[in-house]
């Protein structure tokens, strides 16, 4: 959906001879969906193709954890340990094969390259800022900034203060769901953003550095190390629809209704068998009947896992910033006991989260376990549980805000 972007110095026409002080640049395609999709064209000083060294694979190791139960569930990220660097920080939570959702609070700086060669990224920053510097260009973000990543795209973050990201790799395509864009691409009036809200590449800066340097590739579900003499960032220009981007979760335009929206008007991404949704601070439900909180439903053929990014998440006990829920397929979900009559008045709500719905069953991996509070499954049964009184119950959060 991204708009057509210029960077740089580009030819004329495609596909003619283009120098640099005299030496033929090298054009390379980077397309989608064979050459019927989306596309960008970059010139290049040096072969994209040229590589020094051929380094190690490093197969990707995913350790599962198969609860005893089916149940709903509730992790608590917020301590997650500050390990690695924006990459080898990423701790795998949950996945299947359409996207997989990590944790990532890294410690230290990249000293190499990076580039995902087989699936789109969305990095939600949830804490942080700096520059995700990129073969197109510095990508400056903030915290809130969602970083679509497509795939292919050379990059290296560089880190203002601590970070902490969700981070989704998928497959297939992430795109701007299809419903918000007409026949021509642009975003239409219902559409709860606007081009104006996107912000690709800010400034394109070409190396002409010579040097050893490493780019990590991921390819074939592993990791595969290359090792260039030259600067992978050796673009001079560039044009097309496939770049980096960002945009803001404040720039969400929350849509209210006379009575409660279902979960689809919250969403922000689309991709092969999943979405992704933005729940914003928001007025709420006015009909004077208005019940203004989620009414129990069943996931019947999809998983719902619930990222809590800001807000006192005051009517939801247990519940805590960078807490996620996942509420699994077969079984209903909705508020605790007592909500619904407690919500009805309530005009306006101040939380904020992000919610990944899956089209095909969550595997859960050992991380997930270590951060599982085996009683949050209990919390919508209104007696006390042993030892406990109901005060102290972890509260049944809703699914959507």
């Amino acid at each position: 959906m991204p708009t057509y972007q210029i960077r740089g110095d580009v030819p004329r026409k495609r596909h003619i001879q283009f120098r640099d002080n005299g030496s033929l640049l090298t054009e390379e395609v980077m397309g989608l969906e064979g050459f019927s999709g989306n596309q960008s064209i970059l010139y290049h000083l040096h072969s994209p193709c040229r590589i020094r060294e051929l380094g190690d694979f490093e197969p990707i190791e995913r350790e599962e954890w198969v609860p005893d139960a089916h149940a709903h569930r509730h992790m608590r990220t917020m301590d997650v340990d500050e390990d690695g660097d924006a990459v080898s920080a990423r701790r795998l939570l949950m996945w299947n094969n359409d996207v997989e959702i990590s944790l990532c609070r890294p410690a230290e700086p990249m000293d190499y390259f990076y580039r995902n060669g087989e699936g789109d990224e969305v990095i939600f920053v949830h804490q942080g800022g700096g520059t995700l510097e990129t073969i197109f260009g510095d990508l400056p973000y903030r915290d809130g900034d969602y970083i679509v990543v497509p795939r292919g795209t050379t990059y290296r973050f560089a880190f203002d203060g601590p970070q902490r990201h969700l981070v989704f790799e998928s497959p297939g395509l992430i795109e701007i769901p299809r419903r918000y864009r007409n026949e021509y691409g642009q975003l239409l009036e219902h559409a709860p953003f606007y081009h104006r809200d996107i912000h690709p590449p800010a400034e394109l800066r070409t190396s002409r550095d010579r040097g050893r340097y490493e780019v990590k590739v991921r390819v074939r579900d592993g990791y595969q190390t290359y090792v260039l003499d030259y600067h992978p960032f050796d673009v001079v220009g560039w044009d097309g629809y496939v770049y980096p981007w960002t945009f803001n979760i404040r720039d969400f335009e929350p849509i209210t209704g006379r009575i409660h929206m279902p979960p689809p008007s919250h969403q922000t991404f689309q991709g092969k068998n999943f979405v992704i949704c933005s729940f914003c601070p928001r007025k709420l439900d006015f009909d004077p009947l208005a019940i203004p909180i989620p009414y129990h439903h069943s996931n019947l053929n999809s998983e719902e896992m619930l990222y809590y990014v800001d807000g006192n998440f005051s009517s939801r006990k247990g519940i805590e910033v960078a807490s996620v829920t996942l509420h699994p397929s077969g079984i209903p979900h909705g508020p605790q006991p007592g909500l619904a009559e407690k919500s009805i008045g309530q005009t306006e709500t101040h939380e904020l989260a992000v919610m990944c719905d899956t089209f095909y069953p969550l595997k859960l991996t050992k991380l997930a376990k270590e951060l599982d509070d085996p009683d949050y499954a209990y919390s919508w049964y209104d007696e006390p549980l042993p030892g406990r009184t109901i005060e102290e119950n972890p509260a049944g959060v809703t699914s959507h805000f």
